[in-house]
């Protein structure tokens, strides 16, 4: 059967009408529509002009895309097209909500939202445009449901999301049928050259769990040295691993060679506490101990509003870290010494617990840097959280993709699953993905049922 000759026709142009959230979630979308035309409703720009002061992601996100903005436009008028530099073909311009249509967004679910207006805007475009596809863009679910209800194609913004997040890597695997003399050999010398070993490729560092019939072995393959490495039992500052994903856990949280850690799982694995453990008792090779984790104010307001000094406002945001941290110190029970310890750590600003926004700027040298919840980030923050890395540095990021309190991420579209996909097989990085509770029976029936 003879092939179907590909078509010569142009692609049909397409306006992609930008909402606030896509923008404070990439400042770059703008450049990521290939041959496609790009509007930015007036309605946006007033929203990041309200946001652009600030220390938070967000704030910053605004102030950037305001200076491409401008760098963009150079000395052009904005209500008209213009090129987008170093694009295929794309342009961008600003439009008004100037909407006299049937249908008016305003009218429909009232005029006290921007969102509306944003609406009206894109509507002006599919009137003003009959020959092209006008599709709103917006990391805001509500506001795609209310652009489909007025006939308005609406879609997420795509770039940077994972598909078959399912499938997403979890860092090891575990063979059930490993032959007798093999596991013998691996289990007396400790180390073999993986390519004596008939094992599944994966292309980076990789955890295999290896079990033969009831006998079963931890191991580590490093693809820098293309060795496979039997994990031995630890404690780490009085922490014991209490089932085999933890136990690899801390093999990649104390490897040297790893620089960049995740650790992915839902609540009660233990993630922040062995990660707060490993680092502890690795406080001799780093400079300080740095644990944070964004804040999510509730209802999306400001902690500003909350009562109390700064202090008295970030408290009950990290007290999951202090919780991790006072549950090491209980493990010294008997040993005051140590407690005092522990605590000199914290005085002495050895360990550093404070929110994500509030060490934005900082170059980290020679830190261990812990950030806890890292689902709440968008790829470009972790992005710049791994930029900001100086020497001797090592970054762990842990959280639950499927546990996102971010308005406009889902599991598919947050940092830690896109990190964990975009670095598998690079030789600085581990992961392990961690599925066995260990905070309760209670606890473990919650997750699994309810």
């Amino acid at each position: 059967m003879s092939k179907i000759p590909k078509s010569s026709s142009p692609v049909k142009k397409k306006i992609f009408v930008l909402d606030t959230s896509v923008i404070l979630y990439d400042h770059n979308a703008f450049n990521n529509f290939q041959e496609h035309d790009v509007a930015i409703p007036i309605q946006v720009l007033e929203e990041l002009d309200n946001m652009k002061n600030g220390n938070e992601t967000r704030n910053a996100e605004a102030r950037s895309f305001i200076r491409l903005m401008d760098q963009a436009s150079g000395d052009k008028i904005m209500n008209h097209w213009i090129a987008i530099k170093g694009g295929k073909g794309g342009r961008f311009k600003v439009v008004m909500d100037h909407h006299v249509g049937k249908i008016d967004a305003e009218r429909v679910f009232g005029g006290s939202k921007f969102d509306h207006r944003i609406l009206n805007a894109a509507l002006a475009l599919r009137q003003e445009f009959p020959d092209k596809k006008v599709i709103l863009v917006s990391k805001d679910i509500c506001l795609r449901l209310k652009a489909k209800s007025l006939a308005l194609n609406a879609e997420d913004y795509e770039t940077g999301k994972i598909k078959n997040v399912e499938e997403l890597y979890t860092g090891k695997t575990t063979i059930t049928r490993f032959p007798d003399d093999l596991f013998a050999q691996l289990k007396s010398a400790g180390t073999a050259e993986g390519k004596d070993l008939d094992l599944p490729a994966i292309g980076g560092n990789h955890f295999y769990i290896l079990k033969n019939k009831r006998k079963t072995l931890l191991t580590y393959y490093q693809t820098s040295k293309k060795q496979l490495f039997v994990i031995p039992s630890r404690k780490v500052f009085n922490i014991s691993s209490r089932n085999e994903e933890q136990a690899l856990a801390m093999h990649a949280l104390l490897d040297p060679e790893v620089k960049l850690v995740t650790l992915q799982g839902k609540a009660g694995t233990g993630k922040t506490l062995i990660a707060m453990a490993c680092a502890l008792e690795q406080r001799k090779d780093y400079r300080q101990i740095y644990v944070t984790r964004p804040i999510i104010p509730l209802s999306n307001k400001d902690i500003g509003f909350l009562p109390g000094d700064a202090k008295s406002k970030i408290d009950p945001y990290m007290a999951p870290i202090w919780d991790s941290l006072r549950f090491i110190k209980e493990q010294y029970a008997d040993d005051a010494k140590m407690q005092a310890r522990i605590d000199e750590f914290v005085t002495t600003e050895k360990i550093v617990i404070t929110p994500l926004a509030y060490i934005r700027g900082r170059t980290l040298t020679k830190i261990f840097f812990i950030v806890d919840e890292a689902q709440n980030l968008t790829p470009h923050e972790i992005k710049t959280i791994i930029s900001r890395a100086g020497e001797d540095t090592k970054i762990v990021f842990t959280g639950d993709i499927y546990q996102i309190d971010a308005p406009y991420l889902d599991a598919e579209s947050n940092g830690l699953s896109y990190l964990i996909e975009s670095a598998k097989e690079h030789p600085l990085y581990a992961h392990i993905a961690l599925d066995k509770g260990e905070r309760s029976e209670l606890a473990n029936l919650a997750n699994d049922l309810l």
